[in-house]
């Protein structure tokens, strides 16, 4: 327990046989229960993680699944425990000790204060951490942070690749977790569904921890196609829910002219290159449509993502 609320810690796990023990040993003591969920691990990680359970067979709880399911599955099937046995917060830590456990307090104190919904964690707030993170990993959280604020309307969230998160149980019972996505973008998806549901979140400072014989499965170049692809699903639906079906603003126009404008400068476009190479000149009318095109699409885009911006400002 910690200042009266129950403490619940969920352990994504596959393959993890070489660092979890050093994550339930540094488990701060004030935790309740640690739920490892095992993903269908191919080494020893599970007798590992039964090793320490018969120490503390009430505080360590293991579930595994029938087939890999991805982070993201293990993380709801964790959620999923937590919610059902009413644990007041719930936060997710990495099974290759990639989070700082003197992090935790911080992280859960505004969640259990009421203050906000949902905290994450956030690596880049240290002035350091050009040096500590992986350049690649650096410069991909980077363009996916930015696509993710877009997306989910938290504009003042970043690292939003970091999995180091604490959710109270209000969120648990009203997200609808068998939705979720189930691999490495589930951070992205979790966010926007928070916002439709206007739940306040917050970045908090934590400490980068690389280079302790953690191994990523994570191939950088497709994780970024494959989540900015479900950001970009994932920004209509959260247009759909959240402006039009449960309340109504008129960024939705702004951002459908801005599609559209935009777009029409792809023929457009087409149009002036072809009648320049076949004819060597470029249609007056043509040029300006382009123009016009492009700086109308980008002001309408721009007024859309303000708006989107002020709507949201005080879910921080």
């Amino acid at each position: 327990m910690y200042r009266e609320k129950s403490i619940c810690i969920v352990i994504p796990a596959y393959n993890e046989e070489k660092l979890i023990g050093k994550v339930i040993e540094t488990m701060p003591d004030f935790v309740d229960r640690i739920i490892v969920v095992d993903d269908r691990s191919r080494d020893h990680t599970v007798e590992i993680v039964h090793s320490y359970k018969q120490r503390a067979p009430e505080r360590i709880i293991i579930i595994g699944h029938e087939k890999n399911q991805g982070v993201g599955g293990s993380i709801v099937t964790g959620y999923k425990w937590a919610r059902d046995n009413n644990m007041d917060v719930t936060c997710v830590m990495a099974g290759d000790a990639q989070m700082n456990p003197d992090d935790l307090i911080p992280l859960i104190e505004p969640v259990i204060s009421g203050e906000v919904d949902y905290t994450k964690g956030n690596r880049l707030f240290t002035p350091d951490s050009w040096n500590n993170i992986p350049k690649v990993r650096f410069l991909g959280n980077s363009i996916l942070s930015l696509l993710t604020k877009i997306a989910s309307g938290y504009w003042h969230v970043a690292d939003t690749q970091c999995g180091y998160t604490a959710v109270s149980l209000r969120v648990l019972r009203t997200l609808d977790l068998d939705n979720i996505y189930r691999r490495f973008g589930v951070p992205n998806d979790i966010l926007v569904r928070l916002n439709v549901h206007s739940f306040k979140v917050r970045d908090i400072q934590i400490l980068p921890v690389y280079r302790i014989g953690e191994k990523s499965a994570m191939w950088i170049p497709k994780a970024v196609f494959s989540i900015s692809w479900l950001l970009l699903r994932r920004f209509f639906w959260r247009l759909k829910e959240k402006y039009i079906i449960r309340d109504f603003h008129p960024l939705v126009f702004f951002y459908t002219l801005a599609i559209f404008l935009i777009l029409a400068c792809i023929p457009l476009g087409i149009r002036m290159v072809v009648m320049w190479i076949g004819n060597g000149i470029i249609p007056k009318v043509n040029a300006l449509a382009l123009m016009f095109s492009f700086v109308a699409g980008l002001q309408s885009l721009f007024f859309a993502m303000w708006f989107d911006m002020e709507y949201n400002r005080d879910l921080r």
